[in-house]
């Protein structure tokens, strides 16, 4: 073999083997609220891009609560950024606004990421399926 052929292939193989990112589609349980209520959110495609919605809450205890957020839609626009990371659009149900945000999955945590300007607010999500 020629000696830019074995470069190639071992290119070729090389990014074969490297780890994929986490895909962040699926259910996520979010971290707990300042009441200690915790949510779940359905991550999917919403065109072409991926948007989350919460399907259920629970209380600290972890027992199902009647909640107005359930189905209330907490990010869309999520866009991967090709490193990784996807950055898009995020509400926050307790402060009644929506953010630039970002979304960084890793296995089965997920750091999901907020800011208004200088002012930036994040929680770790655990992937549930």
């Amino acid at each position: 073999m020629t000696y830019f052929k074995v470069i190639a292939m071992s290119a070729v193989l090389a990014l074969g083997a490297a780890p994929l990112a986490a895909a962040p589609d699926g259910l996520w349980l979010t971290g707990p609220d300042r009441h200690g209520n915790v949510a779940h959110v359905k991550a999917s495609k919403c065109g072409a891009f991926l948007c989350g919605v919460i399907v259920d809450a629970y209380n600290k205890t972890g027992q199902k609560i009647s909640s107005p957020n359930v189905g209330k839609r907490v990010f869309w626009d999520m866009r991967p950024e090709g490193d990784g990371t996807y950055k898009g659009r995020a509400y926050v149900p307790a402060l009644g606004r929506d953010y630039t945000a970002k979304m960084v999955p890793s296995g089965n945590r997920m750091l999901v990421k907020g800011c208004a300007g200088p002012i930036c607010m994040d929680q770790t999500w655990t992937r549930l399926k």
